[in-house]
């Protein structure tokens, strides 16, 4: 189950709690939404010293998502758990539509013969026509 990250007046973090509490906690107005993602409140009051157990970033490297994980060191209990998704295959495809589009523009352009009117194609084989610049119809 997720938990509901806690901060004090001085934005030092706290344990987090459960969401009924937090939810308690708002209602009596004792704390206030810092943050929307990940949900995050503020105390209104002030605490001395507080005690806060230690929290291990756990991750999972992935090749389409990365698994992250804020596990308790005390409990092993999972406070909080997020996937990031990697934008590699999005630029990939953005970036061969892009080539497609520009090959289908240089395919597309031709040169016409100003006598005729017919389109002549430029072939660019290795043979001896092509590198004496004629072209062939």
């Amino acid at each position: 189950m997720s938990k509901v990250f806690v901060l004090d007046t001085n934005k030092q973090p706290l344990d987090p709690i459960h969401p009924g509490w937090a939810r308690k906690l708002l209602d009596t107005k004792q704390a206030a939404v810092f943050c929307q993602c990940p949900f995050t409140i503020i105390l209104k009051t002030e605490r001395v010293n507080p005690q806060v157990q230690s929290l291990r970033l756990k991750l999972d490297p992935g090749s389409k998502t990365t698994g992250m994980a804020l596990v308790n060191d005390a409990t092993g209990e999972v406070v909080f758990a997020a996937e990031l998704v990697h934008r590699g295959q999005q630029i990939k495809q953005a970036l061969d539509g892009r080539r497609a589009a520009r090959r289908s523009r240089r395919n597309a352009t031709s040169k016409r013969n100003a006598s005729t009117g017919s389109v002549v194609r430029i072939n660019c084989s290795s043979s001896g026509a092509a590198r004496s610049g004629r072209m062939s119809a």
